[in-house]
């Protein structure tokens, strides 16, 4: 056992290295970062691209057997390492809190069933906070997928309706900008650039990039689905409806519709990370949780 560190490439995007540190996460398998937070955050347009190169990489004989990374943003820090590896965690908890802090504030998600990196966290005087992460999961062979749409409203996906605008729209509108005094959708050519980025890569399936279009042409819902049969599992993000819409059932819609398409493809679970009811009354289940940890 040689184990190296080294820095990830200061270059965002779809590079050599993302497409390692995207491998880690598939051997993995389900943890509070999971391969599709990688690929989601890999060309977000809300990510810091000029901190891309501080993610810590921790190699043995070439392969990554740990990562210390962010999400979009710094401040707060994900330490993930092989099992076989997890001694390594103290060590990048500390890499983490030197280079991945934002102004001074730095927290560390530690998944609750992780008594070890706990101890390591206490130990470093970190405590646990009210701040959670939850994670909710949908049995494809336990519950239907059946629902039902409006008349005149039909689904749609990405591939047959390749809409960036509508794309953008619906999560603008369903995100509640427009709500919250954010003024309308503007439709900017950097946006059109970054959410072309955003499903124009490996590892995207538009076949699972569902929208719910409404009899005036907009799309009213959208779901996205990830899913990659090495890693057995789906992930469900992001959903949004317009406000316009709700209530009608077309939340619920394109996400069933989603895990119905990965069920066809393999996919025996899906989840979110998300305690919303919404997703309990539509089937998902609790399923993990975890903690930001911050120093006292």
């Amino acid at each position: 056992m040689s184990i190296q560190f080294r820095n990830y490439t200061k270059q965002a995007g779809i590079t050599e290295d993302y497409h390692k540190v995207r491998n880690f996460f598939i051997r993995l398998g389900y943890v509070e970062f999971t391969y599709t937070r990688w690929d989601w955050m890999t060309t977000h347009g809300y990510l810091d691209r000029s901190a891309v190169g501080k993610t810590g990489l921790w190699e043995d004989e070439g392969k990554i057997v740990g990562v210390a990374t962010f999400d979009c943003q710094l401040g707060e820090a994900f330490c993930l390492a092989l099992p076989e590896y997890a001694f390594l965690k103290k060590e990048m908890l500390i890499y983490a809190k030197d280079n991945l802090s934002k102004d001074g504030k730095f927290g560390v998600v530690i998944a609750d069933t992780d008594l070890r990196f706990q101890d390591i966290a206490a130990d470093l005087g970190f405590k646990a906070t009210e701040e959670k992460e939850n994670d909710a999961i949908f049995y494809v062979d336990k519950t239907s997928t059946k629902y039902n749409l409006p008349d005149g409203f039909y689904i749609t996906t990405m591939k047959e309706t390749f809409d960036l605008y509508q794309y953008l729209r619906v999560l603008w509108k369903g995100f509640n900008h427009e709500l919250n005094g954010e003024g309308e959708f503007q439709f900017t050519k950097e946006k059109e650039i970054l959410s072309n980025a955003e499903m124009l890569r490996p590892n995207v399936d538009l076949n699972l990039k569902v929208a719910a279009v409404a009899p005036d042409g907009n799309f009213a819902a959208y779901c996205g689905m990830w899913y990659d049969p090495q890693a057995g599992y789906a992930v469900i993000e992001p959903v949004a409806t317009d406000p316009k819409y709700r209530k009608m059932g077309l939340g619920r819609a394109v996400v069933l519709e989603g895990i119905s398409r990965v069920g066809e493809l393999g996919a025996k679970t899906a989840l979110v990370g998300s305690m919303q009811q919404f997703y309990y009354s539509i089937g998902l289940r609790p399923y993990k949780t975890a903690t930001i940890w911050r120093e006292k």
